[in-house]
């Protein structure tokens, strides 16, 4: 913004003293100065766009989806790759920008990448976690779709 109002006054300042500089009868006009080419506009800025009010609640929406893709693999429900793609329909419809993107795709990445450190094997713990966060992800999504609307 600061940059756009020291823009906007250097440009009025240019156009104003042009036109009130008069040039008498009996004076030759000079040369015109290297300052009377017009300057080089700014290269307009990209508009950032704001993320929804929601953001918490979907990157933790696709941090459990990253774990729930390993751990129902890890554990031959068979159903992980359906998380993956359940992911990726909502990397399609939630992420314009590529900053969006990285950071829900990084969210996805940090639960899978986590649960692979922590995991080689189904236990019982690893079960009791799929169990939680299948309940998590149900009441996240109702939150977003109920206060939201979606």
């Amino acid at each position: 913004m600061r940059l756009r109002v020291t823009w906007a006054v250097v440009a009025l300042v240019a156009t104003c003293g042009g036109a009130s500089a008069q040039t008498p009868a009996s004076t030759k006009p000079k040369a015109p100065a290297a300052a009377a080419t017009p300057s080089p506009q700014p290269a307009p800025t990209p508009a950032v766009a704001t993320p929804p009010p929601y953001e918490p609640q979907l990157l933790r929406l696709a941090e459990l989806m990253g774990a729930l893709s390993y751990l129902r693999d890890l554990c031959r429900d068979g159903d992980g790759s359906a998380f993956h793609d359940r992911f990726a329909k909502l990397l399609d419809a939630e992420a314009p920008t590529p900053e969006r993107k990285e950071a829900l795709a990084g969210a996805f990445n940090r639960g899978f990448g986590d649960y692979e450190l922590t995991y080689r094997v189904c236990t019982p713990s690893a079960k009791d976690t799929i169990t939680r966060y299948l309940d998590e992800t149900q009441k996240i999504a109702h939150f977003i779709a109920t206060r939201y609307g979606g």
